[in-house]
């Protein structure tokens, strides 16, 4: 029996599957909370501060595109929280095909990107469906700040950083480990992909604001040379991320590459047997809930032409409810009016920067950007 909720958040009861639904009660949007464990899904959605305010359901569905039909039908858009989404979206991705509703994700896997983009971007777009992987806070926030840049005409080059305070879950560290094992990292140039030098290891970059130099990784590529790719106002795009904790930045490689170590020569399933492993050991534990105080964010664009400069800064706090807080906004959005673009889009394209900014501003997410510009 179709139900009777347009929206869909899946993978509910992981850490931004919560804060999904947080937000969308704050909106007033009923909405389908969809997993794999209805026990899970119950406590964690059940502890929704406030959660008897909004109609919702819970239910519990296997990870296959029939069964994700089955009890995704009569929805319009699926919020979709549940990665690596290399290994786990294509059924997500194709029952919403099937079903005729919107898709978003919360990933940050490049190869994942640039994938859907060229297995189902017509498709979506035939349907008038937004195809909108990506929208999270370590990749909307910068593309963001690129995007107020580039409203000065004449710039082609952008060069980002994102930054924040805070531990990665297992989800994510899960992602860091299926990127190193099964993708490479590619930035942009002259409109082309170009492959991240893999023996580089850590970049030491200037962090707008703190004296100390900052440790960041290409983290997988990130979504903006994907973003870009197809904006005719970019030539180039390089995208570096870190966490504001030397220590841990420092660590990252050493976990990569032990893992890589461990899966020299084993099968497909095996290599995801260690990543699940390795990921499991070192976070198991859910990351506490962010304090505004603690978990800060920090995007910074510098973009650059023949004759032109301009620096677009960022400042924000708690990176997962701004990218909970994107995801609600973006079904708000689906289901009051169209999108502005279908098919492969970012969530700039398909829902406006600065609206999206506005959003932000509004539950206090993040601060008014600093934007410094040379002619």
């Amino acid at each position: 029996m179709p139900t009777d909720k347009r929206v869909v958040v899946y993978g509910a009861s992981g850490y931004t599957g919560r804060l999904i639904c947080e937000y969308l009660r704050e909106y007033n949007i009923p909405f389908l909370a969809a997993g794999r464990d209805y026990g899970r899904l119950q406590s964690v959605v059940g502890a929704v501060p406030g959660i008897d305010t909004v109609e919702h359901e819970i239910v519990e569905v296997e990870h296959s595109k029939e069964a994700l039909v089955e009890a995704f039908r009569g929805a319009d858009v699926v919020l979709n929280t549940v990665g690596p989404f290399a290994r786990w979206g294509h059924a997500v991705v194709e029952a919403c095909l099937e079903i005729g509703a919107h898709y978003t994700d919360t990933n940050g896997e490049q190869n994942w990107m640039i994938d859907v983009e060229q297995s189902y971007g017509s498709e979506f777009a035939a349907q008038k469906l937004v195809l909108t992987p990506g929208l999270a806070q370590m990749y909307t926030i910068g593309e963001i700040a690129a995007n107020i840049c580039l409203e000065t005409p004449g710039l082609d080059t952008l060069d980002i950083e994102v930054f924040w305070k805070g531990h990665p879950t297992v989800a994510s560290t899960n992602t860091i480990l299926t990127n190193a094992a099964f993708s490479k990292a590619y930035y942009l140039e002259q409109n082309e992909y170009v492959e991240w030098p893999a023996e580089d290891g850590v970049y030491q970059v200037v962090v707008p604001g703190q004296h100390e130099l900052g440790l960041a990784l290409p983290w997988g590529g990130t979504s903006h040379p994907v973003w870009f790719k197809n904006d005719p106002r970019v030539a180039n795009a390089r995208a570096l991320g870190g966490v504001i904790n030397r220590p841990l930045m420092l660590g990252v490689p050493v976990m990569v590459s032990g893992a890589l170590e461990q899966m020299e020569g084993k099968s497909e399933a095996e290599k995801y047997q260690i990543i699940d492993a390795v990921s499991t050991s070192i976070r198991s534990e859910v990351p506490p809930r962010e304090n505004p105080r603690i978990n800060t964010s920090l995007d910074s664009v510098y973009a650059s032409g023949p004759l032109g400069r301009v620096h677009c800064l960022i400042h924000g706090n708690c990176n997962y409810k701004q990218t909970a807080l994107l995801n609600a906004y973006g079904a708000a959005h689906l289901l009051k009016a169209p999108p502005r673009a279908v098919g492969f889009t970012s969530s700039c394209q398909a829902f406006g920067h600065r609206e999206l900014l506005g959003v932000l501003r509004a539950f206090g997410l993040v601060l008014d950007p600093i934007v410094t510009a040379h002619h």
